[in-house]
Parts: C-alpha cells; structure tokens; sequence
C-alpha cells in the first residue's frame, strides 16, 4: 500500500467492476466470439468475423461518438448496422438482436469471482455503505455480489461514463455522504482515478500488473492510495 495524498475519514466506498473485483482478462472477447457464432448461423452472415463485428463498432462510433458511453446501446447498434447490411429481414432484426444479446451477456456473466472478494465486500458492508460505479455492463445481481452494494451505476444508464462527473454526482446524491469523505477504487487510471478525483472523491488505484505509476502515460494525477489487493482496503477503516 503506497500513499500519494492525506486521506480523510472514509465514510463510503465505490467500486468500479471489471478488473477490480475480479479478473476480467477475455471474458468480453470470449463473449464477442460466442455472439459471432450466434451469427454465423445465418446464411447471410455465415462469413462475419470477429474483426468485422470490431470493424463496424468503430463505424458506429464515428457515426455517433457519444454512444460510446452506453456500452450497451453501442453494442446493439453494432448488430442492428450489421443485420441492416446484410439485407436481414426487417421484420425480424429485433429477434436476432435479442438473440445474439442473450448469448453476449450469458458469456459476459461467466467470470470468477474470488473468495476473498466476498470476505472483503462482506466486511466493508457492516462498516460503511458500498456502491459500485462502472463503465461495463455486468450486472451484480448475475454475479452475486448486489447484496453487498446500496446500489449500481453504470455509464449510459446513469450519465456519461467515467470520467465525467454525472454518474460521480449521481453517488454523493444516493449515498448521502460528501465526495471528499466517499473512496473510489478502481484498476483504470483515466477513468476511475482521473474521474474520482476530479469529482472531489478520495481515490484508490489498484495496481493488478504492479505498474509504476511516474511511468505511465495515462496517469493524469496521482491517486490518494495505490493498492495491488483488495484485501489491503480492510486497513483503511
């Protein structure tokens, strides 16, 4: 645990999802994969690939560049653009959306969740109140942790995406406790501990590939607390 900035009392923490609760590496391409399949399926589009499903997400994005913060909405556009361009029936590109969203999300839920995430949550929650805020589109219900969490944020849904300060906003007002008293901890140095900062939160950078920070170019500020465990916050309280 490395200290970079005098922490206040802690009165409430928020948690980004991917990568800081559990090991997100290939879960979402693994999920992309599977949904090209469900694709493939159909002799219209039996020779997509997963670099055209890339392809026209960058296209969607040009097109429509604050989608980017609804990862969701983003990903539905993608599959409607790629029916659309494959002559897909109209009638019947809301079922095949449905489809291949269905078979998305159930690979995007498969991930692990350690054991000593849940003692760590289970912890934290009789002593302060949790909230998660993300960019993603795991659901916590999916995942068994929502028990531990007054609530979820995500971008899109609940306002711009980390690092805009809307969806930080929107957890001071559910919370009920200042910024400068609720600790943000997250593994992206732009979005979470960028955006928590310049939203006046305490923030927690968690250092999974033991990085160093002065090295980096995305470090935009330096956060309150670097951690490389989770268990390491129990010392905060």
């Amino acid at each position: 645990m490395r200290f970079y900035r005098s922490l206040n009392v802690i009165k409430a923490m928020t948690f980004d999802l991917d990568d800081t609760l559990y090991n997100n590496s290939m879960i979402v391409e693994r999920a992309e994969e599977e949904m090209v399949k469900i694709l493939q399926h159909y002799d219209q589009l039996q020779h997509i690939t997963l670099s055209d499903l890339y392809t026209e997400k960058k296209r969607v994005l040009n097109a429509n560049p604050e989608i980017y913060h609804d990862v969701i909405v983003w990903r539905i556009a993608t599959i409607k653009s790629l029916l659309t361009k494959a002559r897909w029936p109209a009638s019947k590109i809301e079922n095949m959306i449905n489809e291949t969203m269905a078979c998305f999300n159930f690979w995007r839920h498969k991930m692990q969740i350690p054991q000593s995430t849940h003692v760590l949550l289970s912890k934290l929650a009789t002593k302060i109140p949790l909230a998660v805020i993300t960019n993603g589109n795991v659901d916590i219900n999916q995942i068994g942790l929502s028990h531990y969490f007054q609530f979820s944020l995500r971008g899109g849904a609940n306002g711009r995406s980390k690092p805009f300060p809307e969806i930080f906003e929107l957890a001071v007002r559910q919370l009920k406790v200042p910024a400068h008293q609720i600790l943000h901890i997250g593994d992206n140095l732009f979005t979470d501990v960028n955006g928590a900062i310049k939203s006046g939160f305490l923030a927690c950078w968690i250092n999974i590939f033991q990085q160093d920070i002065f090295h980096l170019t995305e470090a935009r500020c330096l956060p309150h607390v670097e951690i490389s465990q989770l268990l390491e916050l129990d010392n905060l309280l």
